[in-house]
């Protein structure tokens, strides 16, 4: 086999150095799903802000679900360290951003995750066409049928959820204005000198100490 050229050395050395890089960058990268899709790119710069510098955020779309779901996103931190801080607050303590019912998750990102990966140096990928004859040609029939199935069971599965997440939401909606018309009333009695007047009749202290 002929050695290959400098130019070609070049190249390989180049894309080698590329996907090197783009390791890398995997490895500072958090993988964050179930946030609310109404939550934006500075929203989750603020959320993610008090674990180090986030240095991008990149939403990742779903074309294939007709539902409002949750979306997923990939941010990109400083360094390793600061990634690996961020994965392990939101795994140890429930960590909620923009009034998501459900707290938002994060895991380590992998290369397939990334619309713009670079292919690894060395790799080829070829394509033939496959008639029906082909013993190939059934697996992949079978594979269609499957993806197909999947996708059915998957629409019915994000269809429950979001059905849970809309009662949940309601749920905090309503224990939320409970909790604020306490505080109105305590605030209220507070300052009209009811709650004076009651520790004076009961002899109770109403003092710092």
């Amino acid at each position: 086999m002929a050695s290959a050229s400098a130019p070609e050395k070049a190249t390989q050395e180049r894309l080698e150095k590329a996907y090197a890089a783009f390791q890398e960058k995997v490895k500072r990268t958090v993988y964050l799903d179930n946030i609310s899709p109404q939550v934006n790119i500075p929203v989750i710069r603020t959320a993610l802000g008090q674990f180090g510098n986030v240095v991008n955020v990149e939403f990742i779309l779903n074309y294939t679900i007709p539902f409002d779901i949750p979306q997923c996103a990939l941010v990109e931190m400083e360094n390793e360290k600061e990634a690996a801080a961020v994965i392990s607050e939101m795994k140890n303590f429930p960590f909620m951003i923009l009034g998501m019912p459900r707290p938002a998750r994060a895991l380590p990102a992998k290369p397939e995750m990334f619309a713009d990966r670079p292919s690894p140096p060395n790799r080829k990928i070829q394509l033939r066409w496959v008639k029906p004859s082909d013993p190939e040609f059934e697996v992949g029939k079978k594979l269609k049928q499957q993806v197909k199935r999947h996708r059915a069971e998957t629409n019915a599965m994000i269809k429950l959820q979001l059905a849970e997440e809309e009662k949940l939401a309601k749920q905090q909606s309503e224990q939320l204005k409970t909790n604020y018309k306490k505080y109105e009333m305590i605030e209220n009695i507070m300052q009209d000198g009811t709650a004076a007047r009651l520790a004076r009749y009961y002899g109770v202290n109403l003092g710092d100490d």
